[in-house]
């Protein structure tokens, strides 16, 4: 039940902190939060949510509404290094920093 988002271009650290607001949470409560979550990262996770809510119902036959988060792993991904030309022929490094995220519901009923 899981779903994966992979070489995404977002750092590990900023997409770690609108992660960390919905670990633990239903997953319908945790789409409604990031809807209205004015960070890169929010539709980002919004979207994979939505994905391990519908591989959840679609292949292992659970409902929406007894899906909770059980684990949000943000990974570093591969870096992009680019150069900054500055004077007198020099360089500066520029990092770009990718991430892999996954999302892993499971399903509470109300006696768990």
């Amino acid at each position: 039940m899981k779903s994966f988002l992979r070489q995404t271009r977002i750092s590990p650290k900023k997409a770690n902190l609108i992660a960390q607001m919905v670990r633990k949470m239903k997953a319908s409560d945790a789409v409604d939060i990031l809807a209205f979550t004015p960070k890169k990262a929010a539709p980002l996770l919004k979207k994979l949510i939505e994905s391990a809510m519908a591989n959840a119902e679609n292949n292992f036959k659970q409902e929406k509404d007894t899906l909770h988060i059980k684990e949000i792993i943000v990974n570093e991904g591969p870096t992009y290094k680019r150069r900054n030309m500055i004077s007198r022929g020099r360089s500066h490094p520029i990092l770009k920093r990718t991430s892999h995220i996954t999302v892993t519901p499971e399903s509470k009923t109300s006696n768990n």
